[in-house]
C-alpha cells in the first residue's frame, strides 16, 4: 500500500531542525522529498556531534530519513535556474533562509508562483514575514526566552530554564507540516497554491496553551512551578522510597482514591483538600503530607497500586529505560535502517499511525549529494549537462 502522500513532490531547502523535522514527516507519509544542500553538504547538523556513526552525526540522522539528497550552489545563477526548473513541477517548496534571501535570489513565492501557480511554498523563519523582528535570526533557545517558555520553566529556586529539547523548533516543524497539508487539500478545490508563513516565535507562543490562557483571562503573570502544575494539585514529581515518579491526579475522585491507598481517607474529606480549587489554595500544606506517605513504598509498588486504582502515574525514565520499554517495542518507536557508511542506524520511529497507508521507512538519511545525478535526470537534465554542472561547481 502506498503512503498517504505518495505522488507529492517536496523540494526541501531547509536545514538544522524545524524544516527537516517537517519534511521528514512528509517523507514518512510517502512524499518524495528532495533535500537540497550546498556542494559538500551545508546542513549545520552534519557537524553537530559527537556522537557520529559512519561519518554522520546522530543529530543529522534524527530528522532526515525518507529523503533524497542533492547538492546545488544557490549562490550561482545556474544553481538558481535548476531550482526554478525543479519548482515548476513540484508540489511543495519549503525553505528556512533568512527573510528576504530567497526573494533576493529570485526564488521567493511571488517569483515561483509565476512558473507554478499550484506550488505550496512554505517559509520557516524566526519571527515571520511581518513585524519589527522579521529580519532577526531565529534560534530555538532565543525564541524559548522571548516567547515565554523560559519564564514558566524551572522553579523559583532554579530561575529560568529552557526545555531539554528544541521545543520551539519541533513545534514549528509540526505546524509547518499541518499547514502544508491543509494547503494541499485546499488546492484540490481551487487548483491554486499559496504561501505558508510559519515562525518559531508564533509557534512558541501557541504552545503556551493553558498557561497563556490563564494570563489572558486573569491578568496574573504565571510563576515557575518546576515539576508542579499551575492548575491541578497534586500533579507533580514525588519521591518514593527508592526513586522518583510522577503522580497526576486529574479530579477529585482520583484524589479520594489516592487518599484511600494511603489510608488517609480523612484528607479527601477535609474542606481544605476536598476539591481541586481548595487543594490549589492549600498546595503548601497538602503536598508535604502526601510526600511523607509516598516515602513508605517503592516506585514499582506505588505503580501497581495506582494503576489498579486508575490514578495516572509513571516512573521518570532515562533514555536507556525508554528504549527498553515494551511499549516502545509494541509501538515501533525504535527502528533500524541500513546505511551506506554506518551499515545500520537506529532511529526514533514515527508516531504517525495510519491504518491503511502506514508510514514506511524506505530511505536512509542521505549522504550529501547522494542522489544529485538521479534527481536531476528525473527533472529532465541530460547527463552531459550534469557533468558540466559538476565541473563548474554548481552541484
Amino acid at each position: 500500500m502506498s503512503g498517504a502522500l505518495t505522488g507529492v513532490k517536496v523540494l526541501d531547502l531547509t536545514r538544522v531542525l524545524a524544516g527537516p523535522f517537517c519534511t521528514m514527516m512528509l517523507g514518512d507519509l510517502g512524499a518524495d522529498v528532495i533535500k537540497v544542500e550546498a556542494p559538500g553538504g551545508s546542513d549545520d547538523t552534519r557537524g553537530w556531534g559527537p556522537p557520529y556513526t559512519g561519518g554522520e552525526s546522530a543529530y543529522y540522522l534524527c530528522t532526515n530519513r525518507n529523503k533524497r539528497g542533492i547538492t546545488l550552489n544557490l549562490k550561482s545563477e545556474e544553481g538558481r535556474a535548476i531550482v526554478k526548473k525543479m519548482a515548476a513541477t513540484s508540489d511543495v517548496l519549503i525553505q528556512n533562509f533568512k527573510v528576504g534571501t530567497m526573494e533576493k535570489w529570485g526564488l521567493g513565492y511571488e517569483d515561483l508562483k509565476k512558473i507554478n501557480s499550484g506550488l505550496v511554498y512554505c517559509s520557516i523563519s524566526g519571527f515571520g514575514h511581518e513585524g519589527p523582528y522579521q529580519h532577526l535570526p531565529g534560534y530555538d533557545y532565543i525564541v524559548q526566552a522571548m516567547g515565554g517558555m523560559m519564564s514558566i520553566t524551572g522553579s523559583e529556586e532554579t530561575g529560568p530554564m529552557k526545555v531539554g529539547v528544541a521545543i520551539a523548533d519541533l513545534a514549528t516543524g509540526m505546524f509547518a507540516a499541518i499547514s502544508i497539508l491543509a494547503a494541499l487539500h485546499e488546492r484540490t478545490k481551487s487548483g491554486e497554491g499559496q504561501h505558508v508563513d510559519i515562525s518559531l516565535f508564533d509557534s512558541q507562543i501557541a504552545i503556551l496553551a493553558n498557561v497563556a490562557s490563564n494570563y489572558l483571562i486573569s491578568g496574573n503573570i504565571p510563576k515557575r512551578y518546576g515539576n508542579q502544575h499551575p492548575n491541578i494539585v497534586p500533579y507533580q514529581v514525588f519521591k518514593a522510597k527508592d526513586g522518583e515518579m510522577v503522580i497526576a491526579v486529574g479530579n477529585d475522585r482520583q484524589f479520594e482514591k489516592l487518599c484511600q491507598l494511603m489510608n488517609r481517607e480523612e484528607l479527601s474529606k477535609d474542606p481544605r483538600f476536598s476539591t481541586n480549587s481548595s487543594r490549589l489554595e492549600n498546595r503548601e500544606t497538602i503536598i508535604p503530607i502526601l510526600q511523607e506517605e509516598l516515602m513508605k513504598k517503592g516506585v514499582k509498588e506505588w505503580q501497581v497500586l495506582l494503576n489498579e486504582a486508575g490514578i495516572p502515574n509513571g516512573p521518570i525514565n532515562n533514555m536507556e529505560q525508554i528504549f527498553q520499554d515494551p511499549q516502545v517495542e509494541a509501538r515501533q518507536m525504535k527502528i533500524t535502517m541500513p546505511h551506506p557508511t554506518a551499515e545500520m542506524v537506529s532511529l526514533v520511529g514515527s508516531p504517525l499511525k495510519l491504518s491503511r497507508t502506514s508510514v514506511e521507512y524506505l530511505r536512509h538519511p542521505p549522504l550529501a549529494g547522494e542522489h544529485t545525478e538521479e534527481v536531476l535526470q528525473e527533472f529532465g537534465f541530460l547527463k552531459e549537462e550534469i557533468n558540466q554542472f559538476r565541473k563548474n561547481g554548481i552541484i
